[in-house]
């Protein structure tokens, strides 16, 4: 049952994604229309009404998104002037970002409706799900008709594995990032997770490691393109067949955006300082079962016990907390941060996955925006450290690692139909 404080939790500034819950409003017009709950009472047969109202809410829902695709058209171009404060799109939806290709919405919601049946439903309307979908599906069809695609990054728990657990030898998205691989997509696996060392990356990652290597020792791939950024943006490591744990550090030097050049030691720890002593602060003041953890370009806070859970509600009001600390601090003048809710731990890294992609992009060539993919679970504007991967490139939303399978086999079949496989 859905409590009224659920509700009111839902409805946060900081839980909400703008251009979906203006979708989704605008879909709620035709569903209130044209939906038929009460057709069992109806006199004339019930497949009959059922039908003509799954065909009348398909053809107004297409319609729809058909205007927002060509208000996002013209969102782009009004973009490429540098005048995209002044697109419809913009005053409708304040909080709309870059976008980096086109989306074929109209599509993406035919192909979805097939699928998952929105149009047939009768008393439960288009949801943020729906429309998360759509979304992934309208960028995956338009990467693919501007192709070639060259980059795929994602994010690590929750998009590619389960939270806290690691990339094992069964898990099926492995073939499919093989495929890509194999297709010469450049491979990025970009993370929180902060280590120094190739062989901690190993542990969380050994299935891929070990499938990729077996892979171009049977000839089946050759000179795959498979790079781990850690700590948001921070250590770089690259597959490499002689290496152990098939993994090689790369010096900061071979991949930094000039920008990263001015990210001073002394800068770095006066902000993980005042982020230290937010997290502390938090600790005591909600009674945290918890303590610090300071890495070298990290800090953050972890349940003292592995079998303790903090709480919903103790991770995002630390994170608020935290994030508005550090921005109000003299030191988010010199440095860019990113504090997010990892699902059981709070962090606050230097630089942000934005940066992250950007690097993985001039490492591997000046690869375009509109040529990369990231995919993560975290895209709301607070406490979510993939949101800032959208400056960098296209992204796909996914809640689940069953997703990412499902996107990555999404992604083949549109690229065997377009022919660019």
């Amino acid at each position: 049952m859905t409590t009224r404080y659920r509700v009111e939790y839902a409805l946060k500034t900081h839980r909400r994604d703008q251009l979906i819950e203006w979708i989704k409003g605008l879909l709620a017009v035709p569903f209130v229309l044209h939906s038929q709950p009460t057709a069992v009472y109806d006199s004339k047969p019930r497949n009959h009404v059922l039908g003509k109202m799954a065909s009348t809410a398909r053809r107004r829902y297409a319609e729809i998104l058909h205007d927002v695709e060509e208000l996002i058209n013209d969102h782009i171009a009004l973009q490429k002037s540098g005048t995209q404060e002044r697109s419809k799109l913009k005053h409708l939806v304040p909080s709309v970002g870059l976008f980096f290709t086109p989306l074929l919405l109209e599509r993406a919601f035919e192909y979805q409706d097939e699928k998952r049946k929105i149009s047939s439903r009768r008393f439960v309307p288009p949801s943020f799900n729906d429309i998360r979908l759509i979304l992934n599906s309208a960028q995956v069809m338009s990467l693919i008709q501007g192709g070639p695609l060259q980059l795929v990054t994602f994010d690590g728990d929750v998009t590619l594995y389960a939270d806290g657990q690691s990339l094992t030898p069964d898990n099926p998205v492995i073939p499919r990032i093989i495929n890509l691989l194999s297709q010469d997509v450049k491979v990025g696996i970009v993370t929180a997770a902060g280590y120094t060392e190739a062989s901690k990356y190993y542990d969380r990652l050994y299935g891929l490691l070990n499938n990729v290597r077996e892979a171009v020792l049977e000839k089946e791939l050759v000179d795959p393109c498979l790079i781990i950024l850690g700590g948001e943006s921070n250590y770089l490591f690259k597959f490499d067949l002689s290496s152990e744990h098939c993994l090689e550090y790369v010096d900061r030097e071979n991949w930094m955006l000039p920008e990263m050049s001015q990210w001073t030691e002394e800068n770095i720890k006066t902000l993980l300082d005042v982020a230290e002593k937010a997290l502390r602060e938090c600790i005591s003041n909600l009674g945290l079962s918890a303590e610090i953890l300071r890495k070298e370009r990290a800090v953050g806070i972890i349940p003292t016990s592995s079998a303790h859970r903090l709480t919903r509600e103790q991770l995002e009001e630390t994170v608020l907390v935290t994030q508005q600390v550090v921005e109000m601090s003299p030191a988010a003048k010199n440095l860019p941060f990113c504090a997010f809710n990892g699902g059981n731990d709070i962090f606050v890294d230097i630089g942000d996955k934005g940066w992250g992609v950007l690097a993985c992009q001039r490492y591997l060539g000046g690869i375009e925006g509109s040529k990369t993919l990231h995919v993560g679970d975290q895209f709301l504007s607070v406490g979510a450290n993939d949101f800032k991967a959208r400056l960098a490139c296209t992204t796909a939303w996914i809640a689940n690692p069953a997703e990412t399978v499902q996107l990555l086999d999404e992604l083949a079949t549109h690229s065997q139909s377009n022919g660019t496989q």
